[in-house]
């Protein structure tokens, strides 16, 4: 049986979208699976285009590694400001912990 978390997806016009997402899948399927536009995955999650950047907070943050060199290079070439917790939201794998987080979106890929 495959487990399933909810997450929120804070969209750039403030509103909130919650879904459930898989165990085991990036924040980036679940944001396609959802149709959370604002999610673009050009290059389908090969960490080669930065167009899934996302925002994490704090306490979300500290639920996954840091990025490695290469999502740390992609992150230079976002469209959106990049902050301090900016990832690529290919690289984020849904875990158990992450149930109830927040992930938000910027308002440009």
């Amino acid at each position: 049986m495959t487990q399933e978390i909810v997450l929120h997806y804070q969209l750039s016009d403030g509103s909130t979208r919650t879904v459930d997402a898989k165990v085991g899948d990036s924040i980036m399927e679940t944001a396609i699976k959802n149709d959370i536009d604002e999610v673009v995955a050009e290059c389908g999650g090969s960490l080669i285009c930065a167009t899934c950047h996302v925002y994490l907070d704090d306490s979300t943050a500290s639920l996954f590694d840091p990025p490695d060199d290469l999502e740390l290079e992609m992150l230079e070439g976002t469209a959106a400001e990049r902050e301090e917790n900016s990832r690529l939201s290919c690289q984020l794998i849904i875990k158990p912990e992450l149930d109830g987080h927040t992930v938000r979106t910027p308002d440009r890929q």
